[in-house]
Formats: C-alpha cells, structure tokens, sequence
C-alpha cells in the first residue's frame, strides 16, 4: 500500500541530533528549536554554546534534552532512542550526525598496534568506522523499527511522515590518499542514503542525506594537522549555518523526495546525482594543499617498516 504523503513541517515535532554538542549537528539542533521543534541533544558532551542552547530551551515547548552517549555503543544508541520516546512521547526525525575525520588514534596510516593507534591489534574494528559507518547505520536501524511500532500501535499517527537524515560528506564522490578510511565511509553513507529512498512511497520514512564540504567547524579549526590541508587568503570556508539550512529543506522540501544528498559548499548548495554527477567543485569544495600532504604519507611507507606492530607501554 502506497503511503498518503502530506507536508512535513518541523514545528511541534520532535528530533534527536547525535553529535549535537558542536559544529553542524549544534547548528541543526539550533535550528529545529528556532523552528518549535523539539530536540534530544545526543553527544559525549556539550560545547558552552550547546550547554546554552540547552539552559535556553530547559521548559516549555520546544524544549531541548541532553542525553550523554557513546554512539559507538549500541546500548546506549538504544537509550537514547528511549529517553527521547519518554521525554517527548514520540519522535520524528532522527539524524545521527556525530562523526570524526580520520583522527591519527584511528586511521589507515596508523594501523593497529602501532604508536598513534587506539585501534585494538586484535580488537577487530576501527574507531573511525564505528563512529562514521556503524552508528549511523544502526541510529537509522533503531529510528526505523520506532517508527513502524508506532504506526502500528497509533492508527491516529499511521499517516504521519518520519524522517532519518545522515550526514556524508564530498568526500562521499572523491578520493583522498591521506584519509582513506574517511572517504570510504562518506561513499558508503551515500549508497546507503540512496538504498533508503523507496521506504519514503511506502511507509512515509523519508532517508536523505547532506554531503558538506570544508566547513568551519572545531571538527577543522581544533586540530592543527587537518589545517595544514588550508591554504590562507585561498581557500574559502562553508558554515555550519549553511550545512544546518540544507539539512532543514532535507526534512521538509517536497522536491527532495527520499534518497535526496545535498551538497554544501561556501554559498552553493546543490543536489548530487547518483549517476553522471560533476562532482563538487568551487568555493568550500577544496583544499589546496590535498596533493602536497601525500608526501607524508609517502614517507610513512619508504621508512621501510609501516605497519609494524611496536609494542606500548
């Protein structure tokens, strides 16, 4: 049975943002509450601006919660998805935005076991890809199965649209030497966003994504290694605000039907095409120094012994 669409509009709804204690997913989280709607903040902790936004909206309607959570641990994924049901009744747009990028503890030039890792030699997962694949993956799992039960049990909310929005990135259509592990996930959130697009016809559960660019956020600005990438007075930033906007007409733009990315760069915001896409390109989009940082990468592997468990302390 096909599902009766009617317009989705945030106002008196209820989201839950992971990562919402910085960055793009605070932006979001901002935004919704600007917007009436209410909102689980779901993070490890909260910036002064998160802590703000929730001292802001602590009453009344919308109200903002925080919820402390490890999205690598699926116990407290499903916590979450609880605290947010018992604090507002229902919910109705999940975004399971935390995510990192490539930090040296987690990442394919620093294999297990080796200096810089955290990555267990015999722990059989990366941090990187619990965090960027497996949480988001699992967050869209749990939101889906509420979703259903509650159709099944409120006849009165059958026909009320859900929504699931992941976050990806450009890196999702390039390729990056440096972070490999990093872009392999973004392309995966990108098939799995567009896998997702017939649950919209069926069940009224819409999965769309935003894929950002190079965005102003302490994901950037925090770690010294990853602005080596800028180049100062050449490459131009996107904001989070932008991201944050784009995430909005994910939810509630009827043009954007599910499996829909959108791409934000500095004042560009477009749909990426599964197939025959340009790919993204102009302000907010680049780096300039991508290329130059292979050479350290390069002098990892020439030292002869990459890869070579050392043992710690």
């Amino acid at each position: 049975m096909a599902f009766k669409s009617e317009m989705f509009d945030v106002k008196g709804k209820t989201a839950i943002v992971t990562g919402a204690g910085s960055g793009i997913n605070y932006c979001f989280a901002k935004l919704l509450l600007e917007k009436g709607c209410n909102v689980l903040l779901a993070d490890l902790s909260l910036r002064p601006e998160a802590q703000h936004l929730l001292t802001q909206y602590n009453s009344g309607t919308p109200r903002a919660v925080f919820q402390e959570t490890d999205v690598t641990i699926w116990s407290q994924l499903e916590r979450m998805i609880t605290t947010a049901t018992q604090e507002f009744g229902a919910f109705d747009i999940v975004c399971p935005g935390a995510g990192i990028f490539d930090p040296p503890w987690s990442n394919f030039w620093q294999p297990p076991g080796t200096a810089l890792s955290k990555d267990a030699v015999n722990g059989g997962r990366y941090a990187t890809l619990d965090i960027n694949v497996t949480h988001p993956i699992r967050s869209t799992q749990l939101a889906i199965a509420a979703f259903l039960r509650a159709q099944k049990e409120s006849p009165s909310s059958a026909r009320t649209p859900k929504r699931v929005l992941i976050v990806s990135s450009v890196a999702g259509q390039n390729s990056n030497l440096h972070t490999p592990i990093y872009t392999a996930a973004k392309h995966a959130m990108n098939g799995f966003i567009r896998s997702l697009a017939a649950l919209e016809a069926r069940f009224g559960i819409r999965v769309n994504g935003v894929a950002p660019g190079v965005i102003k956020t302490p994901l950037w600005t925090e770690h010294p290694e990853k602005l080596q990438f800028i180049e100062g007075g050449k490459d131009e930033w996107a904001t989070p605000e932008e991201v944050a906007e784009a995430m909005l007409r994910c939810l509630v733009d009827e043009d954007l039907p599910g499996g829909s990315i959108l791409e934000v760069g500095k004042d560009q915001t477009r749909k990426v095409e599964a197939l025959n896409d340009p790919g993204p390109s102009g302000p907010g989009h680049t780096v300039s120094n991508l290329v130059e940082k292979y050479e350290e990468v390069y002098g990892l592997l020439e030292t002869g012994d990459w890869g070579v468990v050392k043992s710690r302390m």
